[in-house]
């Protein structure tokens, strides 16, 4: 048995020796009394009776140390054409001027203070000052629509809301205080103050007696020490992308959220203290929570804050641009990221302009990856291109390639194994294990790691409903996949993308890897589609790669037959159409649910999430050309 599977072991038999080891690199106001407590499962409760604080551990550990004049954060932005760095020393004043300004509109200790930011340094200034003072945050990805962010605000109840006049998302200014302006309007709850960070691109009127810009509200505040809270007090709450209604907010705990993401950097990533790591994803989502604001700084590396797009800002090579630039040694983007720029650039051309001979891992999660993509990185990067899984509700990986401990061969399609802490087990139906290689329901047997969302936000029954009812003792992930016999975790497809056709459950998650791999695709999506022989039959959509000239009806025919050969006729797989984009989320996840309703005849409305409402139309004449979405 190699090293990683001894560690792995040892985390499961002595989770409470094992993670009161690790929670020996944080640093602690008061130690905890006890390490797990699990007795009203599945609400469990990490280093109970212990005491800290998350900006203490960020920042003022790092330059008490002597670290001061080290780079915390570098913000680097193509769409302003600004790069701006901030030592652990800036940073810390900065923030504890913030701290102390939020102080004086009123926040205190377990109130929450709502982001609606861009990509600038302010938000991981207002994030840190928020948790400095023992206050709770609640980003909300700016530009946000205006009902979804009220209904935040309605169940967060924040005291005070920190947003912008603006963001940038690419080449387009987008106005974030009509958008805010109008979500406190619709909301019941009124927060007593909006603090406003004027940029030139837009600058907005403010509102009387409610709105105070930036600078206003730092003038003369005085710089706030860090609060003490409890380990088992939450740091967050983070809004689970496209809810309606009564949003779910997961609840991230103090201590855990801590020792986790301190352990993850070292035994996952493998960056050591001073060291560049880079997430290119957005502070409104998981991934920016933990791996661009907290789990960096909490190991004393240089964190990067980007903001701008994988292509366009200006071109296919800005994320290379980057890493030579900062000598990053670790990325972390989703692979839809990646896809983008390999239809724009797909013979990595781009990367004989940069310099990357200190980078050495590319990490990718976010949604499934296809080993296609994976094989591109690993081809044109020429480093571990690592898939790796999580959700916003764990808060940090599931299953990785730990690289700190061991690296283990690589199989495409799989985020390798489970990491420490971690007991992941897939389930039949009636909760029984599948066999190995069976596709079945992910599920992690109880009690969570630490780090693991502890409740939803105000509702606890929720919480027990929505993970921990249909296979009591586990959490539900929602995903579905297999272990295969060497152990290894394929995570296929959302739960509800397993397809029925003619009774046999199949993975549309399966067929997207077969559909990928052909040479002229981009990028894929597999709906499943009602029928009235079989159930259901699966529907492909293709998008190309630029400069292919084949005929469609030619991709199509070939894609056809790459399933039937690599499936087998059971899948039913006989239409796909080509596509110029697909419908996604503003985080980059496909919305296949809303093309599943539009080509099943439904009205499926507007995601909430989506990055561009237009494209639906597009989606709705390609399904209406091969036989679907029928008008009226």
């Amino acid at each position: 048995m190699g090293r990683f599977h001894e560690i792995y072991r040892r985390s499961l038999e002595d989770p409470e020796g094992f993670w009161a080891e690790a929670a020996e690199d944080v640093a602690w106001t008061k130690r905890w009394d006890r390490v797990l407590d699990d007795s009203r499962s599945p609400f469990t409760r990490w280093f109970v009776g212990g005491e800290t604080n998350t900006c203490y551990n960020a920042i003022d550990r790092h330059v008490e140390a002597g670290r001061g004049g080290q780079t915390a954060l570098i913000y680097d932005s193509p769409v302003t054409g600004t790069v701006t760095k901030f030592t652990y020393a800036e940073l810390q004043d900065r923030v504890a001027r913030f701290a102390g300004a939020l102080r004086g509109l009123g926040v205190g200790y377990g109130d929450r203070v709502i982001l609606y930011m861009p990509m600038i340094p302010e938000a991981v200034i207002a994030m840190l000052a928020t948790v400095r003072i023992g206050a709770v945050h609640s980003v909300v990805f700016g530009g946000f629509a205006a009902k979804e962010l009220a209904t935040r605000i309605d169940d967060a109840k924040p005291k005070v809301i920190v947003s912008a006049s603006c963001g940038i998302e690419g080449q387009r200014v987008l106005p974030y205080k009509p958008l805010l302006d109008r979500a406190i309007e619709l909301s019941a709850h009124k927060p007593e103050r909006c603090v406003i960070k004027q940029r030139p691109q837009a600058e907005a009127p403010l509102v009387d007696g409610r709105d105070l810009t930036w600078e206003d509200a730092e003038a003369g505040a005085p710089a706030a020490e860090c609060v003490p809270v409890k380990a088992t007090d939450p740091a967050y709450v983070l809004y689970t992308s496209g809810t309606t209604g009564q949003p779910k907010g997961v609840v991230r705990p103090t201590g855990g959220h801590l020792v986790a993401l301190k352990w993850s950097m070292k035994n996952i990533y493998d960056v050591e203290p001073g060291d560049v790591y880079w997430a290119a994803s957005d502070v409104g989502w998981v991934v920016g929570h933990s791996y661009i604001v907290y789990a960096p700084l909490f190991h004393g590396c240089t964190t990067v804050l980007f903001e701008g797009k994988p292509v366009g800002t200006p071109d296919a090579g800005v994320f290379w641009r980057v890493i030579a630039d900062h000598k990053v040694k670790v990325m972390f983007t989703a692979p839809t990221a990646i896809r983008a720029i390999k239809k724009e650039d797909p013979d990595g051309k781009l990367l004989a302009n940069y310099d990357m001979s200190h980078f050495r891992a590319q990490f990718l999660a976010g949604e499934r990856c296809d080993p296609d993509t994976l094989k591109w990185c690993q081809d044109k990067l020429k480093v571990p291109a690592v898939d790796h899984w999580w959700q916003t509700e764990t808060g940090w990986p599931i299953a990785s390639n730990c690289l700190g401990i061991e690296e283990l061969p690589y199989k495409p399609g799989s985020p390798t194994h489970p990491v420490p802490g971690w007991d992941v087990q897939v389930l039949a139906p009636e909760g029984t294990p599948v066999k190995p290689n069976e596709i079945g329901a992910i599920s992690i047997k109880l009690p969570l790691p630490p780090g693991a969302l502890s409740t939803l936000w105000n509702n606890d029954e929720r919480f027990v409903q929505s993970y921990m009812t249909e296979y009591p003792g586990f959490y539900q992930t929602g995903d579905a996949g297999l272990i295969d016999d060497d152990g290894y975790i394929h995570v296929m497809t959302r739960t509800d993308d397993i397809i029925n056709v003619a009774g046999h459950r199949l993975s549309t998650g399966g067929m997207e890897e077969v559909l990928a791999s052909h040479p002229d695709v981009a990028e894929c999506a597999v709906i499943g589609v009602a029928d009235d022989l079989k159930g259901q039959v699966p529907l492909g959509f293709l998008v190309l790669k630029d400069g292919v000239n084949k005929p469609h009806d030619q991709v199509v025919k070939e894609v056809v037959a790459m399933v039937r050969e690599r499936i087998g006729p059971v899948a039913a797989f006989k239409v796909a159409t080509v596509v110029h984009r697909l419908p996604k989320t503003r985080s980059g996840k496909i919305l296949r649910g809303t093309m599943q309703k539009i080509a099943d005849g439904q009205d499926p409305g507007v995601p909430a999430t989506i990055d561009d409402p237009a494209i639906l139309g597009e989606i709705t004449e390609s399904l209406q050309g091969v036989g679907y979405a029928k008008k009226g």
